[in-house]
């Protein structure tokens, strides 16, 4: 590891100075993207093809003119895409074996190769040099370590899949471990007690169970921070894990696209525009609920450039009182898939029901609900899968579901929707959870 190239990183951004305004951070936005332009215009074929005809918007720094791309255009131009000169069948071949093999470890060319998960319905590769590697390190170790990058911490990281990217982390101060969420929980809970972290990493699903056998006597650990990933985090979960670890759940909002946003100290989740540069395509402007279209000007062996996510975000209406710059966001509400849909009562014309509806309504039905997963079948008819303190009162609680999704629907002016109840027996996977979910098909 260059510890030289983590450690410049690392004080560039934790010390940065220069952008305690919007205008200081548009205008430093400006000329990192200008700079990035002129590397992914030569070195890019598929966007020197596509921007031809739009040399005026970049030469004139009119990002938002430039033509939108999302994961299903990054898929097909893969091999034109990236600079690497790295085809998608070779990358796919390597990240296949790493799965099938759980040894993370193989690159080309000291490429290090990614697989998404594929919640989104098709699987992503991401490609990261070894120079972007020592910038990921620094810029993630300046935004999450709770204290100096000189002070010894160790960190467990609960995920599906290792990566090289992260080992980048490790030093002689920073001990990094691995816990593969294939693995079995009795083996967890052995190996944290061992490790002791001081830094606690994982999906919300798998923090939710950490928390348990924290409460429940089975662990022994006090870490120094708790940092949810790769999930959308319930408030449900947030607040009862806040409870069991005594402290503010931070967040990191990481993707196959890029560092995308972290929580400052005072738990308030901020896009990372000293990284990436943030265009909303709002869908309900009223509530602040948009769609990112991202440009990282960090990323050049897979340049992502006015790309569309299939996330949708809630933007904090007040500023956060920590002072940054950059956009806070209320919430992660969830995938655009995810948004439930309702028949109007007369035409039958689709109305959108968003995920932060639907939770807040089981959430208003009853104190008593632990856990819950809300899914929209094809068929439009909705499962409700509930975890309650105390079984003898799951009737009525059940009850109290409908009638608060009833009365959303009926708020909306749609039809009444078909609900049913089955079992919660939901464990941590290598699944992300959703606990809003529509299944397409």
């Amino acid at each position: 590891m260059n510890n030289l190239k983590i450690l410049q990183k690392y004080i560039e951004t934790k010390y940065r100075t220069g952008l305690k305004t919007e205008e200081q951070l548009r205008n430093f936005q400006n000329a990192r993207i200008t700079k990035h332009m002129q590397f992914v215009l030569q070195h890019s074929v598929f966007y020197k093809n596509m921007y031809q005809p739009y040399m005026n918007e970049v030469s004139s720094q009119q990002w938002e003119q430039l033509p939108i791309i999302d994961k299903k255009i990054m898929m097909e131009h893969f091999d034109s895409l990236n600079t690497a000169g790295i085809t998608k069948e070779q990358a796919f071949q390597v990240a296949f074996e790493a799965e099938r093999t759980r040894n993370f470890s193989p690159t080309i060319h000291n490429i290090t190769i990614g697989l998404s998960s594929g919640t989104s319905g098709n699987r992503g590769l991401f490609l990261v040099s070894k120079e972007e590697r020592y910038l990921w390190a620094g810029s993630i170790l300046a935004k999450v370590l709770p204290a100096s990058i000189l002070n010894k911490q160790k960190i467990a990281f609960f995920l599906r899949a290792n990566s090289n990217l992260y080992e980048t982390t490790k030093n002689k101060r920073i001990s990094f471990h691995f816990f593969d969420l294939l693995d079995y929980f009795e083996t967890h809970i052995k190996r944290l007690n061992e490790i002791r972290p001081t830094i606690l990493i994982a999906p919300p699903s798998m923090l939710r169970k950490i928390a348990e056998w924290k409460e429940e006597g089975h662990i022994h650990i006090a870490p120094k921070k708790v940092i949810s990933v790769a999930e959308v985090l319930e408030d449900l979960d947030k607040e009862y894990m806040q409870s069991v670890f005594g402290q503010v759940v931070h967040q990191i909002y990481q993707c196959t696209e890029g560092f995308l946003a972290t929580t400052c100290k005072q738990g308030t989740l901020h896009m990372n525009e000293d990284l990436v540069y943030i265009d909303k395509e709002y869908v309900d402007k009223g509530r602040g609920v948009f769609i990112p279209i991202i440009t990282d000007f960090s990323r050049k062996t897979q340049p992502i450039v006015r790309y569309r996510l299939n996330d949708l975000l809630i933007e904090k209406k007040q500023p956060c009182s920590c002072g940054s710059p950059f956009l806070a966001l209320e919430r992660i509400d969830g995938r655009c898939d995810d948004v439930f849909i309702g028949r109007e009562k007369t035409t039958a014309k689709e109305i959108s029901l968003f995920p932060d509806f639907i939770r807040r309504a089981v959430m208003l039905a009853a104190a008593d609900i632990e856990e819950f997963k809300v899914i929209q079948h094809p068929n439009l008819f909705i499962e409700v899968k509930l975890k309650i303190k105390r079984d003898d009162n799951r009737l009525s609680i059940e009850n109290a579901v409908g009638e608060e999704l009833y009365r959303l629907w009926r708020d909306a002016g749609c039809e009444k929707p078909t609900i049913f109840y089955s079992e919660y027996a939901i464990l941590p996977s290598e699944k992300k959870l959703k606990r809003i979910e529509r299944i397409l098909s």
